[in-house]
């Protein structure tokens, strides 16, 4: 593993339970992802929450997650969501 990698790795974690959902081991655990998204009650669980609806198609679900993120519903592709949730998250 890269330093990079090594790095980013360490990032995500200290950003929190929000962050661990967006992890590549993540993707095909959705039960996994909401649990962990749902354990930061505050708005960047919230944020991560309302993108993992999105990525399923659950787009009413997914609004109510963005008013509760204090965000607009996102209009851009998954990945560059996700990438946006996590360049904030482990800033």
């Amino acid at each position: 593993m890269t330093r990079i990698k090594r790095q980013a790795k360490r990032n995500i974690r200290a950003a929190g339970k929000a962050a661990i959902a967006l992890l590549p081991r993540m993707r095909c655990h959705t039960k996994r992802a909401h649990e962990s998204a749902q354990q930061d009650e505050g708005p960047e669980g919230s944020w991560v929450h309302a993108y993992l609806h999105r990525k399923e198609g659950d787009q009413d679900n997914a609004a109510y997650w963005y008013r509760r993120a204090g965000k607009p519903v996102c209009r851009e592709s998954l990945d560059a969501e996700r990438q946006s949730i996590v360049k904030d998250l482990v800033r």
